[in-house]
């Protein structure tokens, strides 16, 4: 169907429908690794493993779960960070026709209990470390879980560094280990044969479910079937088409070219699809990152793998992009070879994505998807000529956006005018896990398809773009008038002072159902300055009932593992402090 947006500027190389196999997600890593299986895939500490590599170990932990009766209908949970095991654990458990579960690897034990409670995981593969091990014990209590599978990365280091690590006491290890449920990987993939278990798995089964607060808060399980996330990287792979005007590189992604940078955790799913999961399907290497913050100062271990690996595609989130532009040593870095960048999860401010570009010669562009979208449904053309700043893009292929009204969700808005986006489209989960209500809470039947409600308030101009105001549960009541947290934010990250900027609204103390703007603001490094000299300028950059009554300066802001600005945080301190 003809929409607005392919009307105007729709990228001309892009088809506005593909054809989508009909395999499970694990096909990827055998085409690939069948076709050129000596390539290159995953690299860690100068160290590298071929796509055959990878792909035996995912058949010989495909081959013990089986054996332990692991198969259809089973939850295996993953509570790693971004180390080598990652994919050949992830494609191992879908291979048995099981289903995965990623956990946050920063989790306390009450967190992750819950999620293997509500899931009812029956394995965990942890990280063998002297916290994560022991909170992954702590937090089988009580579950279904009984096999834990201890993940080392002694396996993954160059020999020397393990012996020497090994006697130094510095490689990471637990304290101790529960022998009645704990089982090794090493001991895994050296005993068991590399022999897949022949299981009949369709694309419309169960591959993942993927946790996330959603609009409410509460913790519920995005549930993806084979097809979402495998036409979810097709539908990304189409899109990206670079422009010789912007950048000198290859129009397309290079099969078995180019060097993805793991920068983002792949328990989500930002990283997961536009960083795993794409470069298996397109045998690229995959450099395991399990802290982008690591580094003295923070982010310097980052800017090294990305000089040291010649990194080509990087996604992150602004708050990464920014501590890149800020950090003190970056010129001291060669990051020419980064070419492709998206940028998700939280908004993009317009200037700081132009520093960005100043400092690589890459070239950015601002995407938008959930965990409940496998996660992209909205992408920018991918050239500077017809990508529009402040704005998420374009649906891409075969995704139909609606602006709807916030109060049902079931009645269409125009063009400019606000409200909730609805998205439809193969890439859109099948529902919340076990939690059907909440489920319905979200889906519309609109004009014969189904709808996800987003949580997102925004509008589409008149040229198809769409344009996010906020989330839905983040507006400031402003005496009637609606202020949006993102729109302030982005202004004040205009300021050449400000490297990071968070707005709220807190309720006015003769009348708590009205709100005023507050902004919480991290300075650039070497400036100084004071509340009042923010709240002045923004006088001239903001309406009334926009601007922030209140500034607070602070050292940082509170973020998520993949770096978004945790809002409501900063709203529950702010009330604790003022007993509210």
């Amino acid at each position: 169907m003809e929409e607005i947006w392919h009307k105007h500027k729709w990228p001309e190389d892009v088809a506005k429908t593909i054809d989508y196999p009909k395999k499970p997600l694990f096909e990827m890593l055998d085409t690939t690794a069948t076709k050129d299986g000596e390539l290159p895939f995953t690299v860690y500490d100068g160290q590298s493993w071929t796509f055959n590599e990878v792909k035996t170990d995912a058949d010989r932990i495909a081959n013990f779960l089986t054996s332990k009766g692991i198969g259809k209908g089973d939850k295996v949970a993953v509570f790693l960070p971004n180390v080598p095991h990652y994919p050949s654990v992830f494609f191992g458990v879908l291979k048995t026709g099981a289903t995965v579960v990623t956990c946050n690897p920063s989790y306390r034990s009450n967190e992750l209990n819950f999620q293997l409670q509500d899931s009812g995981a029956s394995v965990v593969f942890v990280f063998d470390h002297p916290k994560i091990t022991p909170t992954c014990y702590e937090a089988v209590k009580n579950t279904d879980v009984n096999m834990v599978i201890v993940c080392s990365i002694k396996r993954y280091l160059p020999k020397i560094k393990a012996i020497i690590g090994g006697l130094a006491k510095k490689i990471p290890k637990s304290p101790y280990y529960e022998e009645d449920i704990t089982y090794f990987y090493d001991d895994i993939v050296e005993k068991y044969e590399a022999k897949a278990p022949q299981v009949d798995i369709d694309s419309e089964d169960l591959a993942l479910i993927l946790y996330t607060g959603g609009t409410t808060g509460t913790p519920k399980g995005a549930s993806l079937k084979h097809s979402n996330l495998y036409s979810n990287v097709l539908q990304i792979y189409e899109w990206v088409n670079l422009s010789p005007e912007d950048i000198d590189a290859p129009q397309k992604i290079v099969y078995g070219k180019e060097v993805f940078v793991g920068a983002l955790p792949w328990y989500h799913s930002y990283g997961l699809t536009l960083t795993m999961l794409m470069s298996t399907k397109y045998a690229c290497q995959l450099v395991c990152i399990p802290d982008p913050r690591a580094g003295d100062p923070p982010l310097s271990e980052l800017l090294r793998d990305l000089e040291k690996y010649k990194g080509t595609v990087l996604n992150c989130v602004p708050a990464l992009y920014a501590g890149i532009v800020n950090h003190p040593n970056v010129d001291k870095y060669d990051l020419s070879s980064i070419k492709i960048c998206s940028s998700g999860a939280a908004p993009l401010p317009p200037e700081l994505a132009k520093s960005f570009e100043d400092v690589t010669g890459a070239i950015l562009f601002e995407g938008y998807g959930l965990s409940e979208t496998s996660p992209v449904t909205h992408i920018n053309p991918t050239n500077k000529r017809n990508r529009k700043f402040g704005s998420i893009g374009l649906p891409v292929p075969d995704t139909i956006a609606r602006i709807v009204d916030i109060e049902t969700g079931t009645k269409i808005l125009g063009v400019g005018e606000t409200g909730e986006i609805a998205i439809h489209g193969p890439q859109v989960m099948e529902g919340y896990w076990n939690k059907p209500e909440e489920t319905d809470n979200v889906m519309r039947n609109i004009d014969g398809l189904r709808f996800f409600l987003t949580g997102d308030i925004g509008h589409m101009d008149e040229e198809g773009y769409f344009v996010i105001s906020d989330r839905k549960k983040d507006m400031v009541n402003v005496g009637g008038l609606k202020a949006y947290p993102r729109e302030i934010e982005d202004i004040f990250y205009e300021h050449p002072k400000i490297a990071m900027a968070a707005a709220i609204g807190v309720p006015r103390e003769d009348d708590p159902s009205n709100e005023f703007v507050k902004a919480f603001i991290v300075l650039k490094e070497g400036v100084t300055a004071t509340p009042e000299e923010f709240i002045e300028w923004a006088r001239d950059k903001m309406a009334g009932y926009k601007r922030p009554r209140e500034v607070e300066l602070v050292d940082e802001l509170p973020l998520s593992q993949v770096g978004k600005v945790l809002r409501r945080e900063l709203r529950r301190m702010e009330l604790e402090k003022r007993n509210v």
